[in-house]
């Protein structure tokens, strides 16, 4: 039987870094489920860098089904966990299902990998205290606000924690969350 990965998002959150990491995983045979608030179809969306423009731009991007939701969540079923970014992990973080998810894989010391936004919900349940991380880049001052050590890189590796940037860095990103997986058996 496959190994379970867990992506945890909502509405708003960046396509390429829910659907990326997805297929990754299932391309490596891992069994993936998207848990959401809610079973709903989820609006993700995308952000792109475009000239001219301080900082990213935002598009409607793919929907998609959520498989679970937090609720429904048995931490326990699974090997590790994805936390993608846009805009939905600064509402999610003060969902308390989704917060007891994210506490109980840093308790298991489980491989996480989160990107762009998505640090802010696991500095929420106080996973990042005494981390090395990176973000992107403009929560430099949230990260270590919540106690990390941040690193403006491509992918950080520490411990079982994988954090990268944004969708640009992807190949790292995946390849480190990789290497952590396997080598949790």
């Amino acid at each position: 039987m496959a190994a379970k990965v867990l992506i945890v998002t909502g509405d708003a959150a960046e396509s390429l870094e829910v659907l990326y990491p997805y297929q990754r995983l299932l391309e490596e045979g891992y069994e993936v489920h998207i848990a959401a608030p809610a079973r709903k179809k989820l609006r993700f969306v995308v952000h792109d860098f475009e000239p001219g423009f301080d900082t990213y731009t935002e598009k409607p991007g793919y929907t998609w089904d959520a498989d679970l939701a937090f609720s429904e969540v048995d931490p326990g079923q699974y090997a590790a966990l994805v936390v993608p970014g846009g805009r939905a992990p600064e509402y999610l973080r003060n969902d308390p299902e989704l917060r007891k998810i994210v506490k109980a894989f840093f308790d298991a010391d489980k491989p996480v990998a989160q990107i762009c936004h998505g640090p802010l919900l696991t500095a929420a349940i106080g996973g990042l205290e005494g981390r090395r991380v990176t973000a992107y880049p403009a929560l430099e001052p949230d990260m270590q606000a919540a106690g990390a050590g941040f690193q403006d890189a491509e992918a950080v590796v520490d411990g079982t924690l994988v954090s990268s940037r944004a969708w640009p860095d992807h190949p790292a990103w995946m390849r480190e969350f990789l290497k952590v997986l396997r080598a949790q058996g």
